[in-house]
C-alpha cells in the first residue's frame, strides 16, 4: 500500500469548521450570559453552521468519492456487523468512512440543522427553547462517541484518522485514491460561508438584537422574546426603550 489522497479539501475544511464553531457556540451557550452582547455570537455561529451544513450536503452529491453520500450510505446490518467486530478488536478498515462514522455523520447533518431552525424560531415558540437545547447536548453526546471512535479505531489499526483529516492521505491501494483535493470547490466554500457570515454581521442591528438574513431579507430576533406584561407595565416600557419606540399613550 502506498500514501493515496482520500479525503478533498472542501471535505476537511468542512469538517474542522464545524467542528469549532460547534465548540465556541456551546462554550458561550455554557458560559456566556443571554444577555450579553457575546451571546449574539453564539447565534450567529449557528447560523452559519446551518449554511456550512447545506453546502456539504451539496457536496455530499457532486463532491469526490469518499465525499459523497454514496460512500457512506450503510445499512443497519452493516453498522451492527461493524460494531460487533469493533467489540471483538475485528473491525474491518475501510478507507473512507466506515459504518460508525457515518452513522454520526448523518446525526451531526441532521442535529446540525435542527439546531438551526429551533435556534432561529426560538424567539417566536417558548416550547423551541427546550428542544434547542436537547438537540445541543445530543449533538455534543454524538461528538463524543465520534471522537471516542477515532481514538479506538487509531489505537486497534495503527492508523492516525486524525491526521489523515488534516492532510488528506491515508494507507491504501493507488487506484483507490481520488484525483484531486478540488481547489476550486475549497475555495467556493470558503467565500461562501464568509460571505454569509458576513452579511449576517451587517444585517445585525444591536439595539433590537435582530439579525436580517441574507438574500431572504426575514428578520429574526436573537434570544429569547421579551416579556411585555406586567400589572406596573415596566416590561412593556422596557420593551418599547430596547427597540427604541416611543411611548403614544403620552398626551
Amino acid at each position: 500500500m502506498k500514501r493515496i489522497l482520500v479525503w478533498d479539501l472542501p471535505t476537511r475544511l468542512f469538517h474542522w469548521l464545524l467542528a469549532g464553531s460547534f465548540i465556541a457556540a456551546f462554550a458561550i451557550a455554557n458560559f456566556v450570559d443571554d444577555e450579553s452582547a457575546a451571546f449574539v455570537v453564539h447565534m450567529l455561529l449557528g447560523a452559519v453552521m446551518g449554511v456550512m451544513v447545506v453546502l456539504r450536503v451539496l457536496w455530499g452529491f457532486v463532491g469526490s468519492r469518499y465525499a459523497r453520500f454514496g460512500s457512506f450510505a450503510f445499512g443497519a446490518s452493516d453498522v451492527i456487523a461493524y460494531l460487533k467486530g469493533t467489540v471483538r478488536g475485528e473491525g474491518k478498515r475501510y478507507l473512507g468512512h466506515n459504518p460508525g462514522s457515518s452513522v454520526a455523520i448523518w446525526a451531526m447533518l441532521a442535529l446540525t440543522l435542527g439546531l438551526g431552525i429551533s435556534g432561529a424560531l426560538m424567539s417566536s415558540n417558548e416550547a423551541l427553547e427546550e428542544v434547542h437545547e436537547v438537540l445541543a447536548y445530543a449533538l455534543l453526546a454524538v461528538v463524543v462517541t465520534h471522537v471516542a471512535g477515532v481514538v479506538w479505531h487509531t489505537l486497534q489499526h495503527r492508523e492516525n484518522i486524525t491526521a489523515s483529516m488534516v492532510t488528506g492521505y491515508k494507507e491504501g491501494e493507488p487506484e483507490a485514491a481520488i484525483p484531486s483535493v478540488h481547489p476550486v470547490a475549497a475555495v467556493v466554500f470558503l467565500v461562501l460561508t464568509a460571505a454569509w457570515a458576513a452579511l449576517l454581521v451587517q444585517g445585525y442591528d444591536g439595539v433590537t438584537r435582530t439579525v436580517t438574513l441574507p438574500l431572504v431579507g426575514t428578520q429574526l430576533r436573537l434570544g429569547e422574546r421579551p416579556e411585555v406584561g406586567g400589572g406596573d407595565g415596566e416590561a412593556l416600557g422596557a420593551s418599547r426603550a430596547e427597540y427604541g419606540e416611543e411611548d403614544d399613550d403620552d398626551d
